[in-house]
């Protein structure tokens, strides 16, 4: 994502440059922040690589391992967009883009990358609430649509949004990237819908746990409904701070903590799923695991 020439700077130190004195402060406000999207996105990147070599192992077996599905399609493309989204994020920061239209079709492409993302994650999801409603195809229906209708609300507000915005570059030598120079808070709306979306499917779990409390006590059961809760109280929370950096701060602080809840989001989802997985090859005591439970894990 791109940055914004009236950011204010956030402890990125620049002592060369305010040293001089034939920039003005706005030079170097936003040659601060152009510093500070580059740092944040390093560290974001870091701690991305750092998870994937941690799960390198478990990973890598459950590739080689499990079989071909169209969840195991899923799971794929929702491990490796970030890895795109983060590459393209740093060519954007570190690339010296004189041409405004190329910062602008790098900035889509970011978004698109990011919209993927988070559609895949939530996908999972949607499956995963769907297995615990025992595959009610009323339910299911309703679901894609409305996750449908959300998507197509995102797609349209956010490059509506970032077409006509003006993208420029530091005045100042030696400073790389490229930033918005103009104000927009419509990038609240995809993160207002995707929140009541993810409080929908978080109330739609809890209602199935109060029903089946007592009948279902799976352990397989009892981690699908923990991992549900848990993914969607962390969408919901990071989709409403995204709304109030998207309304009070401005927007290259917005877009780091966008494209934040996008890694966090697919690095939840994919370590779930794994897990799921794990559970049901390793544990000889889910073999009574009901059907509805085991449908998400591998489809036949």
């Amino acid at each position: 994502m791109s940055t914004q020439a009236g950011d204010k700077p956030v402890n990125c130190d620049l002592p060369a440059l305010r040293m001089q004195t034939n920039y003005s402060a706005d030079d170097v406000v936003a040659a601060t922040s152009l510093q500070c999207f580059a740092y944040i996105y390093v560290s974001i990147t870091t701690f991305w690589t750092y998870d994937y070599a941690c799960s390198f192992h478990e990973e890598w077996r459950f590739l080689l391992v499990s079989q071909w599905t169209k969840v195991k399609g899923l799971y794929i493309v929702t491990r490796y967009v970030p890895f795109l989204l983060l590459a393209t994020n740093l060519y954007l920061s570190f690339s010296s883009n004189e041409n405004p239209d190329k910062c602008r079709v790098l900035d889509n492409i970011c978004s698109g990358f990011g919209i993927v993302s988070a559609i895949c994650s939530e996908c999972f999801f949607i499956l995963r609430t769907c297995a615990l409603w025992n595959n009610n195809k009323i339910l299911l229906a309703v679901m894609l649509v409305t996750g449908l209708a959300i998507v197509g609300a995102s797609i349209a507000v956010t490059f509506a949004t970032t077409a006509p915005a003006t993208y420029a570059t530091s005045t100042i030598p030696g400073i790389t990237g490229c930033y918005i120079s103009s104000t927009s808070f419509q990038l609240f709306v995809p993160f207002l819908l995707l929140s009541a979306f993810e409080l929908g499917l978080m109330i739609l779990t809890f209602i199935r746990a109060i029903q089946n409390w007592r009948i279902k006590s799976g352990s397989l059961y009892v981690v699908l409904m923990k991992h549900n809760i848990s993914y969607y109280t962390c969408g919901f929370l990071f989709s409403v701070a995204n709304i109030f950096t998207s309304l009070l701060l401005n927007y290259a602080y917005h877009a780091i903590l966008q494209d934040f809840q996008f890694v966090i989001l697919a690095i939840l989802a994919t370590r779930m799923h794994r897990c799921l997985w794990h559970m049901k090859h390793d544990s000889d005591a889910l073999v009574h695991v009901s059907i509805s439970e085991m449908s998400l894990i591998e489809s036949p």
